[in-house]
């Protein structure tokens, strides 16, 4: 399949999830360079909260590792899905690439609105990242060179998470304690007005304020990386011009990427792939501040 077929195949979806049902039947059929099962391990379904209280599938994560390999850089990767969809599941391609490659991949669940709201799944993900913190040795990772990344929902709860500091704190860490954050078609800026953030943010302007990764942005905060599509949804570019500039107005170094040829759902597709601009771009980041 050429890139231009496939290109005009996923800008007909309509959301992440059938989006990423065509990746898995991609790589399958060989349209992706294959994954050597060899050059990964992958340890599944772990318990990253195990209170009474726990969600069985909601509060669980894999991990990805090189097969082989120790004190290997490892990212936490957070899946998008408007803060109401999405799983762990859909990304195993993801792990695997990565892997692969040397970088360590945990990619976990969050619970979902409209079961929960703000702060729920930024919550959820400070646990995750707790988890990786303190476990991540025991699969050969490199406790001290971690990375956070997100898509698009999930973009803003890794942004979130590095830029205010009280989701960390309440795990006994700091963002300081964060390598680098990657944030793919992220949203930076929740306003209480727009329908779509209703169901997981609610409407006090006030709460949607602190639920902002732009709001906290002037603080210090390690290296970001952020990328949008070409095409990406509306706004998204505008806040991603935004983040940057209030990023390196607090001199926190930024890496601004657009992203040609790419919507909000190829850009993460694509990014499975090695010989993809972005992935490459991530790796020298990765390699730069890990």
């Amino acid at each position: 399949m050429r890139y231009t077929d496939f290109n005009h195949l996923v800008s007909k979806l309509d959301d992440e999830e059938a989006a990423m049902n065509v990746l898995s039947v991609l790589v399958a059929l060989g349209v992706f360079a294959p994954v050597k099962a060899d050059a990964f391990e992958k340890h599944a379904d772990i318990a990253y909260r195990t209170d009474k209280d726990a969600d069985k599938e909601r509060h669980c994560l894999d991990v990805y590792v090189p097969k082989g390999k120790t004190d290997f850089p490892t990212v936490l990767f957070v899946h998008g899905g408007s803060w109401r969809s999405g799983n762990k599941n859909m990304y195993a391609a993801l792990g695997q690439s990565l892997a692969a490659d040397g970088i360590g991949c945990v990619i976990c669940n969050y619970r979902l609105s409209p079961k929960v709201q703000h702060p729920a799944h930024v919550e959820d993900v400070a646990k995750a990242f707790a988890w990786t913190a303190a476990n991540i040795a025991k699969y050969g990772g490199k406790k001290e060179s971690l990375f956070l990344c997100g898509h698009s929902a999930g973009g803003h709860l890794v942004s979130l998470l590095a830029t205010d500091p009280q989701y960390l704190k309440a795990e006994k860490l700091s963002p300081a304690d964060v390598k680098g954050v990657a944030a793919l078609s992220g949203v930076y800026q929740i306003a209480a007005e727009v329908k779509l953030f209703e169901s997981a943010f609610g409407s006090d302007d006030k709460v949607c304020q602190q639920a902002s990764p732009l709001t906290h942005a002037g603080g210090k905060h390690p290296p970001f990386l952020l990328a949008y599509a070409d095409t990406d949804f509306p706004q998204l570019d505008k806040m991603a011009e935004n983040m940057n500039a209030a990023l390196k107005k607090a001199d926190t170094p930024v890496e601004l990427v657009k992203c040609k040829d790419r919507n909000h759902y190829t850009i993460i597709i694509q990014f499975v792939n090695r010989t993809d601009p972005l992935n490459k771009r991530f790796r020298e980041f990765v390699e730069k501040n890990g």
